[in-house]
């Protein structure tokens, strides 16, 4: 069986056991979620009638199986405080949060890949304290606080980029990168810290093997050492923790999204958790655990791209 196929089985099973979790772990919150929705002066008849509506009133496992069902027919339900189809609500936000994602990740390689790779070429030397000094600032500076800094910098004290809200890259290229430019900063910073020491890690590892010395040895200069072997050898660990922290990225954009307004995949599920929408925390964190998995999947498909010695025959 190919590799990609035997991958992609493994999804499945993932997305099962995140959706069971998940299913059960919102299922056993104390408090009832109709009484919650329709206030507490509301009338008991209409409490029982918003829970026949929605299946409340049935027990657990039907439930659950319905909403397995539902969710291998890529039916994620309706939301209770929407009145939406959860899946139209979901592809309406995951493009925010894959934007700032990506930036995000864009911001973190352009800081952490030159960095790591300077500090490793001169390590311990003023350069490389430096870094590692920075980068230890980096993430123990909180992101949600970062980015108020970043508003009362160049949103509120400089009106460079706008304070908060969200605007299509359809609709105009030049303004969704001004709203995206502050929260991938943000969020890029604390990704960019751990990745260039990971960088450093790496690189350094690298230029103490054997084939470098050998190349030192043959005139190789350092430069051309470093582009031509150390690289490719030193990226496959940066590339694992890169895939992943760009899985992290995708679920973990709830509190910049408040910071900066923006209508994401992490504000659409903070709001149902306050609304008690369970069908709509149920359906992003499904959604969430699928891209991660196939996040997964693209990194271990880029391997045999970074070094030509790894097949999936």
């Amino acid at each position: 069986m190919p590799f990609v196929l035997r991958r992609l089985l493994t999804v499945a099973p993932t997305v099962l056991v995140v959706a069971t979790v998940t299913f059960i772990a919102l299922q056993v919150i104390p408090g009832d979620i109709a009484q919650i929705m329709l206030g507490t002066d509301a009338r008991p008849e209409d409490v029982t009638r918003l829970r026949r509506e929605f299946g409340l009133d049935r027990p657990i496992v039907v439930r659950y199986v319905e909403w397995i069902a539902n969710l291998a027919r890529g039916d994620l339900g309706t939301s209770i405080s929407y009145q939406e189809p959860v899946a139209h609500l979901i592809r309406q936000r995951l493009p925010v949060t894959v934007s700032v994602a990506f930036a995000a990740m864009l911001v973190a390689l352009v800081i952490a890949l030159p960095l790591g790779i300077a500090a490793a070429r001169r390590a311990w030397s003023a350069l490389d304290l430096a870094v590692l000094a920075g980068s230890q600032m980096g993430l123990a500076v909180p992101t949600f606080w970062m980015g108020i800094l970043l508003l009362l910098g160049f949103a509120a004290a400089r009106p460079i980029f706008p304070l908060q809200g969200y605007v299509a890259l359809t609709s105009s290229p030049l303004e969704w990168l001004r709203h995206l430019a502050l929260p991938a900063i943000a969020l890029g910073i604390e990704r960019a810290a751990a990745l260039s020491r990971l960088v450093r890690a790496s690189v350094l590892d690298e230029l103490n093997r054997d084939y470098v010395r050998t190349a030192r040895g043959k005139g190789l200069a350092g430069g051309t050492i470093v582009r031509r072997h150390v690289l490719r050898n030193a990226f496959i660990p940066v590339l694992t923790v890169a895939g992943l922290q760009l899985g992290f990225l995708l679920g973990g954009t709830i509190v910049l999204e408040q910071v900066f307004g923006l209508p994401g995949l992490g504000r659409l599920m903070l709001q149902g958790i306050y609304a008690r929408d369970l069908v709509v925390v149920q359906g992003a964190v499904i959604t969430i655990a699928i891209a991660f998995a196939l996040l997964n999947l693209i990194v271990d498909l880029l391997y045999a791209a970074v070094d030509p010695r790894i097949t999936y025959q």
